[in-house]
């Protein structure tokens, strides 16, 4: 009476589930794209990443505009003064007072630098765009990694299915054994057995619905954890089976993102070179000032008051003739550029290899998959076969139960086969840079 009991609580449980799972919201895998492009974290501070370098590219931070700076004062003297003047007069003071006035206006520009401003502006630029790969990275990075956790949640999702179905198949086989033990054509052994079977199978469920909830959890985190736990996610996969496998290499070597952060790197390391070269040129630079001064002398001075208002200009040149730290600075900007460039070569070959990994990896994981497909229907086969000789008593609960494991086992390795295959699909993509290009 008490494991019918249980039996039924868990049943009450399991039916709960199927209803509420009907009433949540499916997630689906563009949907789950958009979110994470929207609220994922690490994508945001990538965005922020960009928009300084953004600021950065303004006209305002590449030195090609001057520097006005205003300046302006007032000084205040009150001294004891004797003065001795040319004729002999000697003239005392006690407590003369004189001040001084000035503003002004100055204007630096530089004419010339030896190129270094055009050589910076065209750094920023590239450094620039290389932010944006940055984020295109992190981007792709996410999203691979949200299907690993999205994928995850639908095998387990699946599995738990499977595990459903088998209980139900466990409830049925109880059932049977229960009239047969009451009208005396099996022993209690039979229901035992059955009883037993049902609490493993339950049990499996409840282990299946943590590891769910905890999966989900997973992928909320990648979401920016913006959906409750009720959410659900659709199962369906399609493979993009007409791949081609020339072209998707030759979009690894073009498109993929590794590859062309590398490429913006050795433009850095020239205009590296090039700027400190430019360090060897002379610096010609023009000043200019508008200014005000007024000065209030005291009695000792033949001037009681001056002021004067005017302009002024020059030209300056600067040449650092010679700097051993330059020289040696030029030569290591030079091995920097000549390092970049070997790894270039060897993301290169490394782009190469992983994509013929991933792809050997999608070919055999998508045979193995298709496989399993099959391996299926023959479980089912098997299974429906072995029910059938059970109602008429041609086997026993034994080979029952292994026929039910067996399609069981199977179908949890289909699941596990869909998804794997589906996933080293999408590393393909990932690989050749064609990710984001995609209809999931």
């Amino acid at each position: 009476m008490k494991k019918k009991s249980i039996n039924k609580y868990l049943w009450i449980a399991f039916v709960f589930s199927l209803t509420a799972t009907q009433a949540q919201e499916i997630l689906t895998q563009n949907k789950a794209v958009s979110l994470a492009l929207e609220h994922n974290y690490g994508i945001q501070v990538e965005q922020n990443n960009v928009a300084i370098s953004e600021n950065n590219t303004t006209i305002l931070n590449t030195g090609y505009l001057p520097t006005l700076t205003a300046n302006a004062g007032a000084n205040y003297n009150l001294n004891d003064t004797e003065a001795v003047f040319t004729s002999g007069t000697v003239t005392t003071l006690t407590g003369a007072k004189s001040s001084s006035y000035n503003a002004s206006l100055n204007l630096n520009y530089i004419l010339f630098d030896g190129l270094g401003r055009e050589y910076n502006y065209k750094k920023i630029q590239e450094e620039y765009q290389l932010s944006e790969l940055q984020a295109r990275e992190t981007i792709e990075n996410t999203v691979i990694q949200l299907f690993s956790v999205y994928y995850n949640v639908a095998q387990i999702k699946e599995n738990k299915k499977s595990f459903e179905q088998s209980l139900a198949i466990s409830k049925d086989r109880l059932k049977r054994a229960e009239y047969q033990f009451d009208y005396g054509q099996n022993t209690k052994l039979g229901v035992l057995n059955a009883s037993v079977d049902i609490n493993n199978d339950s049990i499996q469920i409840l282990n299946t619905q943590m590891e769910l909830k905890n999966a989900k959890r997973n992928l909320n985190l990648v979401l920016g954890n913006v959906l409750s736990e009720s959410f659900d996610i659709n199962t369906d996969v399609h493979f993009i089976l007409e791949l081609d496998k020339p072209a998707l290499l030759a979009k690894a070597k073009e498109k993929n993102v590794a590859l062309l952060k590398a490429e913006k790197n050795i433009a850095l390391k020239e205009l590296d070179v090039k700027l400190v070269t430019s360090e060897f040129l002379p610096t010609i630079g023009l000043t200019g000032s508008y200014g005000w001064n007024k000065n209030n002398n005291n009695a000792a001075s033949p001037v009681l008051t001056s002021t004067n208002i005017g302009l002024s200009g020059g030209l300056n040149l600067t040449w650092n003739l010679f700097e051993g730290k330059s020289f040696v600075a030029a030569k290591n900007k030079k091995l920097a550029l000549q390092n970049e460039k070997l790894l270039q070569k060897n993301i290169l070959n490394e782009i190469e290899r992983d994509f013929n990994n991933a792809w050997d990896n999608y070919q055999n994981k998508y045979t193995v998959y298709q496989i399993q497909e099959e391996t299926i229907k023959t479980a089912q086969n098997n299974f429906d076969r072995t029910n059938e000789k059970f109602k008429l008593g041609q086997v026993n609960s034994i080979e029952f139960r292994q026929a039910q494991l067996n399609l069981l086992n199977a179908e949890l390795t289909r699941n596990q086969a869909k998804f794997q295959a589906k996933y080293a699909e999408l590393e393909v993509l990932y690989i050749s840079g064609d990710l984001l290009n995609q209809n999931f």
